[in-house]
Parts: structure tokens; C-alpha cells; sequence
């Protein structure tokens, strides 16, 4: 893989070219996945997938993390608040607040940011997703607010 570095002329910082070789339906897979999102290059879309292969890598390093846990559930479910508020309460990871959304009669979604090490922080997201009447769950993470180039 040859590597020439240059100055960007937008971001104001060394930046290192690199060449690579792709399998051409996989480049034109990846072309299409760069329009469906709206890239203006490829380059961009290139570094948000590196960044967000380093962030997967900080959670399993369980380093602190911080994330979104997103709950939609039946809340007609005999107990099932009390139980997703005790888990919160209990858990090992932090929980720094918590939105609840009332969507329909039956329907609420909840969203519960998290913060501490990346497996404590799966376990309860985990534990949440699992409760009977909870209908779709996902946790949704991020670094720590240092910024990866």
C-alpha cells in the first residue's frame, strides 16, 4: 500500500494518502453506500467507518464508555417498569438520565444514557433488552469524547 502524506486543505492537517485495491463489486457496493449516506468522497466515508471500528474497539478493551440504550416496550406489562427501574438503579454501569416517551396508548420508548466501563455497560443494556414486554432494544455506543483521527 504506498502512502504520501499532504496537507488538507479543509481540515489544516497532515493527512497520509494511501492507495488500496478493492474487488470491483465491492468497490461499487461501497460507492453506493457512500451515496446512500451523502459523502461528498470516499475518503470520508472511509475514515467514519475506521473511527467507529476504533470506538467497537475501545468497548471491548472495556475501557469507560459512554452510550444510548434505547427501549421500546408494552407498558401494559404487570411490572415492567419497576423492574426496568430497578435494573437502572442496581446496575454497575452509571446511568445519567433517562427519557421516557408515552408513543401511543400501549407504546412507550425509553432512552437511558449510560456511562462506565464497556462491559458493564453491555451487561446492563443486555439485562434491559432482555425483560419480557420490552418489544426492541439496542444500545448504542460511543467514545468517551476523545476524538479519533
Amino acid at each position: 500500500m504506498a502512502t504520501r502524506k499532504r496537507r488538507s486543505r479543509q481540515e489544516k492537517q497532515e493527512v497520509t494518502r494511501v492507495s488500496m485495491a478493492l474487488d470491483p463489486s465491492l468497490l461499487a457496493r461501497f460507492d453506493a453506500l457512500v451515496g446512500r449516506r451523502g459523502y461528498a468522497t470516499r475518503s470520508e466515508a472511509l475514515r467514519d467507518l475506521i473511527r467507529d471500528e476504533l470506538v467497537h474497539q475501545q468497548w471491548s478493551d472495556n475501557r469507560e464508555v459512554v452510550g444510548s440504550i434505547t427501549l421500546l416496550y408494552d407498558h401494559h406489562t404487570p411490572g415492567l417498569g419497576a423492574q426496568l427501574t430497578r435494573q437502572q438503579h442496581d446496575a454497575e454501569a452509571d446511568v445519567l438520565s433517562a427519557l421516557h416517551v408515552h408513543l401511543d396508548h400501549d407504546h412507550c420508548l425509553e432512552v437511558i444514557v449510560v456511562r462506565g466501563p464497556g462491559k458493564k455497560v453491555q451487561k446492563l443494556a443486555d439485562a434491559l433488552i432482555s425483560v419480557r414486554g420490552v418489544l426492541h432494544g439496542q444500545l448504542t455506543s460511543t467514545s468517551l469524547g476523545q476524538k479519533i483521527r
